[in-house]
């Protein structure tokens, strides 16, 4: 029987984060010999957003195990459905339904507290009125968004934030991936970006392996990587 090749990690950052969100969780995949890529998430739109990772996913020889976190697991759910995707990892993420958008699936539950520190910009659209984009207020980040990240790191990553479009909030997945492609998914228990309440609700209807970190915050990744890399290998060895 031929011996499966290592699937390569594709991780997909989510809003108000870039690739480098991921470094800790890079260096350990790579101690273990698993081939990794960090995309840069354009943060435009669900569709388009999605359609980029699909199209790197789509490009890479071999199987593909597609990580999302926060936002970017709206987008893994929606590009996972490319041939050569053979799992999915949400990393205190967005878990969508069919049909369903980032605010229906928040709006099922208690709102967290970033909703109320979010800061509006807009920004120019080839041939249309400027369009609205999202940032966290950088005196409410560290405690929404990184709350057990040290305190330097956390300035750091609130100047460098990345803005999100607005109307990816209201825009509907155009197909669920878990339905067809193994899942698992990691719940940070302290998160007050997203409701940890959403997290679990989403893993839960995906029917993915769920692991949960007591005190961790919405930077999980940052955080804790070693957990967060734990389980992206669990799923490498899974699908290998």
């Amino acid at each position: 029987m031929a011996i499966q090749p290592t699937p390569t990690v594709v991780l997909v950052h989510g809003a108000f984060a870039d690739g480098g969100s991921w470094s800790g969780v890079i260096a350990e995949l790579q101690r273990h010999g698993i081939p990794v890529v960090a995309v840069s998430n354009p943060l435009r739109g669900l569709a388009s957003d999605a359609a980029y990772i699909a199209s790197v996913a789509a490009q890479i020889d071999g199987p593909v195990i597609l990580v999302g976190h926060s936002y970017g697991g709206a987008l893994i759910t929606v590009a996972g459905a490319t041939e050569n995707v053979t799992g999915l990892v949400y990393i205190a993420a967005y878990v969508l339904e069919e049909g369903e958008s980032l605010g229906e699936l928040q709006g099922r539950f208690p709102l967290s507290p970033l909703v109320s520190n979010l800061k509006q910009a807009t920004y120019p659209v080839d041939g249309g009125e400027p369009a609205v984009e999202v940032t966290i207020q950088e005196e409410a980040f560290p405690e929404i968004f990184a709350a057990d990240v040290p305190a330097d790191v956390t300035r750091i990553l609130a100047a460098s934030q990345r803005p999100l479009a607005a109307g990816a909030f209201e825009e509907k997945a155009a197909v669920a991936a878990w339905r067809t492609k193994p899942s698992w998914a990691l719940v940070a228990a302290a998160d007050q970006a997203i409701n940890p309440e959403v997290e679990r609700f989403g893993a839960k209807r995906a029917g993915a392996t769920v692991v949960e970190l007591e005190g961790a915050s919405h930077a999980v990744a940052v955080s804790r990587p070693r957990e967060v890399a734990d389980l992206i290998r669990d799923a490498v060895r899974a699908t290998s």
